[in-house]
């Protein structure tokens, strides 16, 4: 049998569902695909992208390998813990979403083979309780301290939409990308080649930083239980008593909360200027205010909104590399396209990949599809 989970492009909202606040991403086309058979003992990993086979048992502890493997054997960890009898298998794992691409790759891996280990023991979780775990897998496991907005839109999107996300109660709602102005737009993906690891110490020492200043404005403010209920103007009051990199970062997540929300109200709209627009000073905030872009992708945002037809232009994903996320007509994307793509090989020297996506099923609604 097999089982597959997109991967998500972020439309707006980054670095803020790990702190309560709101995110707006979408699934896309491209997926992982988990296939897999009973066997005779114990659980083996495989996948067409990488030589090496992983190996584990019912109760191993053996160390994580630091490769591919770690995410689904994150995610068997989780289901046996939760007592869950799963039989012996054999598990391959096959996609096409771009690795290190900032297009949650590793949430498709681990949404993908949750929904195949659950169909092979015969087990049902919600899509809540998917998502859930498949997160407790990358931070227990992997050890990457990310958020819940991959897993849950990997696995709670519906075609044509985008999943706007509470993240503190994960309330959410799906909006419609095909009305107004909107459903003459595309939504096209830029990948500067350049890779990231939301596993490495810039990810996670951002995370930290974020998180001082969270914990002296819930401290001056009891009433405030994360960033997510925070305003710029107790964060101005407490700016003395923390660090500027953490004046910083929560100036980002404070602003990026109240731009996701501007951004929701323009989707309702169809309004496809004001989500430009929205995305444009998203993408300066994270390179000022979150400091997690690089000059490629500085780059590539900056060319964006110069050409015809694009109406905004932001990094999307973790940071540090990865792709912009690009709001265009579509009767211009063909063109926006290729002068993109020829003025980042001229600038950098780089091929970067460039598609369009469009929004797509999250794994609960492939799967309802498919049965």
């Amino acid at each position: 049998m097999q089982y597959t989970a997109p991967g998500r492009v972020n439309l707006l909202g980054e670095h803020t569902d790990y702190t309560g606040g709101l995110v707006l991403p979408m699934a896309i086309p491209f997926a992982t695909t988990a296939s897999i058979s009973a066997a005779d003992a114990g659980y083996r990993f495989t996948s067409t992208a990488f030589e090496n086979t992983r190996d584990t048992y019912a109760g191993d502890d053996t160390p994580k390998a630091n490769d591919w493997s770690d995410y689904p054997v994150g995610v068997l960890r989780e289901l046996l813990a939760l007592g869950l009898e799963v039989p012996p298998f054999s598990l391959n794992l096959d996609g096409d979403v771009p690795l290190g691409a900032g297009l949650s790759s590793s949430a498709s891996i681990e949404v993908a083979t949750t929904v195949a280990l659950l169909h092979h023991s015969k087990a049902s979780l919600s899509a809540q309780e998917m998502a859930l775990l498949c997160q407790r897998a990358e931070n227990r496991y992997v050890g990457s301290p990310c958020g819940i907005m991959d897993q849950f839109v990997v696995t709670a999107a519906i075609e044509g939409h985008a999943l706007l996300l509470n993240t503190r109660d994960l309330s959410f709602e799906h909006l419609p990308m095909n009305s107004g102005a909107l459903a003459e737009c595309s939504v096209v993906v830029a990948n500067s080649m350049v890779k990231h690891s939301i596993a490495n110490g810039d990810y996670g020492t951002r995370r930290n930083e974020l998180e001082v200043g969270q914990a002296a404005i819930c401290q001056a403010y009891p009433q405030v239980r994360d960033l997510g209920d925070a305003s710029m103007e107790q964060l101005e009051a407490c700016r003395s008593a923390i660090p500027a990199e953490s004046y910083l970062r929560c100036k980002h997540v404070i602003t990026e909360n109240a731009r996701v929300r501007e951004a929701a109200e323009s989707m309702k709209r169809g309004d496809a200027a004001a989500l430009g627009d929205a995305m444009n000073r998203s993408h300066a905030s994270q390179r000022d205010d979150f400091q997690d872009s690089v000059a490629e992708i500085d780059f590539l945002a900056a060319t964006a909104v110069t050409l015809y037809g694009c109406y905004g232009s932001r990094l999307t994903g973790g940071g540090f590399g990865g792709c912009t996320v690009n709001l265009v007509l579509t009767t211009a994307a063909e063109s926006f396209q290729r002068d993109l793509a020829s003025a980042y090989r001229k600038r950098y020297q780089i091929d970067a990949e460039i598609y369009r996506c469009t929004p797509s099923d999250g794994a609960v609604a492939r799967l309802e599809r498919n049965a």
